[in-house]
Protein backbone atom coordinates (compact mmCIF):
# COMPACT_ATOMS: atom_id res chain seq x y z
CA UNK A 1 0.00 0.00 0.00
CA UNK A 2 1.58 3.41 -1.05
CA UNK A 3 1.54 6.11 1.77
CA UNK A 4 -1.39 7.88 -0.08
CA UNK A 5 -3.44 5.00 -0.31
CA UNK A 6 -2.71 4.92 3.68
CA UNK A 7 -3.72 7.92 4.13
CA UNK A 8 -7.03 7.78 2.18
CA UNK A 9 -8.17 4.41 4.42
CA UNK A 10 -7.82 6.84 7.68
CA UNK A 11 -9.78 9.35 6.24
CA UNK A 12 -12.16 6.61 5.13
CA UNK A 13 -11.81 4.95 8.95
CA UNK A 14 -11.86 8.27 10.42
CA UNK A 15 -15.36 9.59 8.72
CA UNK A 16 -16.73 5.87 9.11
CA UNK A 17 -16.39 6.29 13.12
CA UNK A 18 -17.61 9.71 13.13
CA UNK A 19 -20.48 8.21 11.14
CA UNK A 20 -21.16 5.84 13.71
CA UNK A 21 -20.68 7.83 16.66
CA UNK A 22 -23.48 10.69 15.18
CA UNK A 23 -26.53 7.30 14.14
CA UNK A 24 -25.18 5.63 17.91
CA UNK A 25 -25.68 8.54 20.24
CA UNK A 26 -28.42 10.47 18.06
CA UNK A 27 -26.67 13.55 17.85
CA UNK A 28 -28.81 16.52 16.24
CA UNK A 29 -27.57 19.69 14.77
CA UNK A 30 -25.87 22.43 17.38
CA UNK A 31 -24.46 20.02 19.50
CA UNK A 32 -20.42 19.15 19.83
CA UNK A 33 -18.63 15.93 19.63
CA UNK A 34 -15.14 16.18 21.20
CA UNK A 35 -12.34 14.09 19.68
CA UNK A 36 -8.91 13.40 21.00
CA UNK A 37 -6.25 11.79 18.61
CA UNK A 38 -3.06 10.52 19.05
CA UNK A 39 -1.43 10.29 15.43
CA UNK A 40 1.47 8.32 17.06
CA UNK A 41 -0.62 5.86 17.90
CA UNK A 42 -2.46 5.36 14.56
CA UNK A 43 1.17 4.92 13.34
CA UNK A 44 1.48 2.46 15.69
CA UNK A 45 4.08 4.31 17.78
CA UNK A 46 4.10 5.02 21.44
CA UNK A 47 1.27 8.12 22.42
CA UNK A 48 3.19 11.26 21.83
CA UNK A 49 6.30 9.95 20.61
CA UNK A 50 6.28 10.06 16.71
CA UNK A 51 2.91 12.73 15.87
CA UNK A 52 2.35 12.87 11.91
CA UNK A 53 0.52 16.44 10.86
CA UNK A 54 -0.16 14.40 7.60
CA UNK A 55 -2.19 11.89 9.78
CA UNK A 56 -3.73 14.73 12.13
CA UNK A 57 -4.72 16.22 8.65
CA UNK A 58 -6.66 13.72 7.01
CA UNK A 59 -8.34 12.16 10.36
CA UNK A 60 -9.58 15.96 10.67
CA UNK A 61 -10.77 16.32 6.96
CA UNK A 62 -12.97 12.60 7.96
CA UNK A 63 -14.10 13.20 10.87
CA UNK A 64 -14.62 16.94 10.16
CA UNK A 65 -16.84 16.44 7.04
CA UNK A 66 -19.62 14.20 8.57
CA UNK A 67 -19.94 16.59 11.38
CA UNK A 68 -19.92 19.20 9.40
CA UNK A 69 -23.10 18.58 6.68
CA UNK A 70 -25.05 17.64 9.87
CA UNK A 71 -24.87 20.99 11.42
CA UNK A 72 -22.40 19.37 14.70
CA UNK A 73 -20.00 21.07 16.11
CA UNK A 74 -15.96 19.79 16.24
CA UNK A 75 -13.68 20.35 19.58
CA UNK A 76 -10.58 18.85 19.39
CA UNK A 77 -8.73 18.09 22.31
CA UNK A 78 -5.09 19.23 22.53
CA UNK A 79 -2.44 16.72 24.65
CA UNK A 80 -1.26 17.09 27.87
CA UNK A 81 1.27 19.71 27.08
CA UNK A 82 -1.68 22.25 26.19
CA UNK A 83 -3.06 20.65 29.77
CA UNK A 84 -6.02 19.58 27.22
CA UNK A 85 -7.20 22.42 25.97
CA UNK A 86 -10.14 22.63 23.42
CA UNK A 87 -9.85 23.90 19.55
CA UNK A 88 -13.42 24.44 18.50
CA UNK A 89 -15.01 27.19 16.14
CA UNK A 90 -15.97 30.47 17.69
CA UNK A 91 -19.99 30.29 16.76
CA UNK A 92 -19.82 26.87 19.05
CA UNK A 93 -19.04 28.56 21.82
CA UNK A 94 -20.52 32.09 21.82
CA UNK A 95 -19.26 33.74 24.96
CA UNK A 96 -17.25 31.18 26.44
CA UNK A 97 -13.58 32.55 27.30
CA UNK A 98 -11.39 31.78 24.78
CA UNK A 99 -7.34 31.38 25.87
CA UNK A 100 -3.95 32.62 23.61
CA UNK A 101 -2.27 30.12 22.27
CA UNK A 102 -1.96 28.02 18.94
CA UNK A 103 -0.68 24.32 18.81
CA UNK A 104 1.65 22.51 17.12
CA UNK A 105 2.37 19.24 16.38
CA UNK A 106 4.91 18.58 19.81
CA UNK A 107 2.76 21.19 22.04
CA UNK A 108 -0.83 20.59 21.31
CA UNK A 109 -0.60 17.52 19.07
CA UNK A 110 -1.17 16.91 15.02
CA UNK A 111 -5.18 16.43 15.12
CA UNK A 112 -5.62 18.95 17.17
CA UNK A 113 -3.19 21.63 14.89
CA UNK A 114 -4.69 20.20 12.26
CA UNK A 115 -8.30 21.56 13.56
CA UNK A 116 -6.70 25.02 14.44
CA UNK A 117 -5.46 25.61 10.38
CA UNK A 118 -8.61 24.26 8.94
CA UNK A 119 -11.73 25.37 11.44
CA UNK A 120 -13.29 28.55 10.51
CA UNK A 121 -12.37 31.07 13.05
CA UNK A 122 -10.98 28.73 15.60
CA UNK A 123 -10.82 29.54 19.61
CA UNK A 124 -8.75 27.61 22.10
CA UNK A 125 -10.74 26.55 25.23
CA UNK A 126 -9.84 25.50 28.53
CA UNK A 127 -13.09 23.32 28.62
CA UNK A 128 -16.01 21.96 27.27
CA UNK A 129 -18.79 19.84 28.07
CA UNK A 130 -19.56 18.08 24.97
CA UNK A 131 -22.73 15.84 23.81
CA UNK A 132 -20.34 13.01 22.53
CA UNK A 133 -16.81 11.92 22.27
CA UNK A 134 -13.74 9.51 20.23
CA UNK A 135 -10.51 8.50 22.17
CA UNK A 136 -8.19 7.79 19.04
CA UNK A 137 -5.48 5.96 20.94
CA UNK A 138 -6.21 6.38 24.02
CA UNK A 139 -5.69 10.50 24.99
CA UNK A 140 -8.56 10.07 27.80
CA UNK A 141 -11.39 12.85 26.25
CA UNK A 142 -13.39 12.14 29.55
CA UNK A 143 -12.79 15.73 31.41
CA UNK A 144 -14.24 17.31 28.19
CA UNK A 145 -17.75 15.01 28.68
CA UNK A 146 -21.18 16.41 29.85
CA UNK A 147 -22.33 13.99 32.97
CA UNK A 148 -23.21 11.73 32.17
CA UNK A 149 -21.10 9.60 29.79
CA UNK A 150 -22.39 6.37 28.30
CA UNK A 151 -19.55 4.03 26.54
CA UNK A 152 -20.10 3.21 22.83
CA UNK A 153 -18.92 -0.04 21.19
CA UNK A 154 -18.05 0.86 17.65
CA UNK A 155 -17.94 -1.17 14.87
CA UNK A 156 -15.06 0.97 14.12
CA UNK A 157 -13.34 0.34 16.87
CA UNK A 158 -9.91 1.17 15.14
CA UNK A 159 -7.93 3.89 13.10
CA UNK A 160 -4.75 2.47 11.94
CA UNK A 161 -3.27 1.13 14.58
CA UNK A 162 -5.37 3.01 17.04
CA UNK A 163 -7.92 1.89 19.42
CA UNK A 164 -11.34 3.96 18.92
CA UNK A 165 -13.16 4.23 22.07
CA UNK A 166 -16.45 6.63 22.12
CA UNK A 167 -19.20 8.01 24.36
CA UNK A 168 -22.47 9.53 24.65
CA UNK A 169 -23.54 11.60 27.15
CA UNK A 170 -27.48 11.50 28.90
CA UNK A 171 -29.06 13.87 31.38
CA UNK A 172 -28.51 12.81 35.22
CA UNK A 173 -31.40 10.31 36.51
CA UNK A 174 -33.01 11.77 39.75
CA UNK A 175 -35.16 11.51 42.28
CA UNK A 176 -35.01 7.37 43.90
CA UNK A 177 -37.82 5.44 43.83
CA UNK A 178 -40.93 7.21 42.92
CA UNK A 179 -39.00 9.28 40.12
CA UNK A 180 -40.66 8.66 36.59
CA UNK A 181 -38.22 9.29 33.39
CA UNK A 182 -38.68 10.62 30.34
CA UNK A 183 -37.41 7.84 28.15
CA UNK A 184 -36.62 9.67 24.99
CA UNK A 185 -32.96 11.34 27.08
CA UNK A 186 -32.06 7.56 28.03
Amino acid sequence: MTELEALEQIRAQAAAAAEELVQRAGLRRGQIVVVGCSTSTVNGGKIGKASAPEVGQVIFEGIYRVLYTKGIYLAAQCCEHLNRAIITEAKAVPGAEIVNVVPQPKAGGSFATAAYKSLPNPVVLEHIRADAGLDIGGVLIGMHLKEVAVPLQLENSSLGQAMVLAARTRPKFIGGDRAVYNEDLK
